[in-house]
């Protein structure tokens, strides 16, 4: 999967939060697989998701980023946006 380049000049330097993706299942797999046509199975991308040690960091990445698209830490779109509206009742009941 690829990732968006880090804003330094010379793209060497990870920020921290983003070491993660060095760590990804996904890298050097076909981008294409994660964003599949609509109405094509996610089945292939989620499997790569699926043992990957960064899941949740990529997970939260696109929770935090907004990613409308693709598959992110093993959830799709619809997933995802499921998750944002829990987490947000969630956090309407705490307060």
């Amino acid at each position: 999967m690829q990732f968006p380049e880090h804003e330094s000049a010379d793209n060497s330097e990870l920020s921290p939060e983003r070491g993660w993706q060095d760590e990804a299942n996904c890298l050097g797999v076909d981008p294409d697989l994660f964003f599949p046509e609509r109405g094509a199975s996610t089945r292939e991308a989620k499997e790569v998701c699926r043992g990957c040690v960064v899941r949740n960091e990529c997970l939260e990445y696109a929770l935090v980023n907004g990613e409308k698209f693709g598959i992110w830490g093993g959830l799709s779109e619809r997933e995802r946006r499921r998750l944002r509206r829990a987490r947000a009742q969630a956090n309407r009941n705490v307060v």
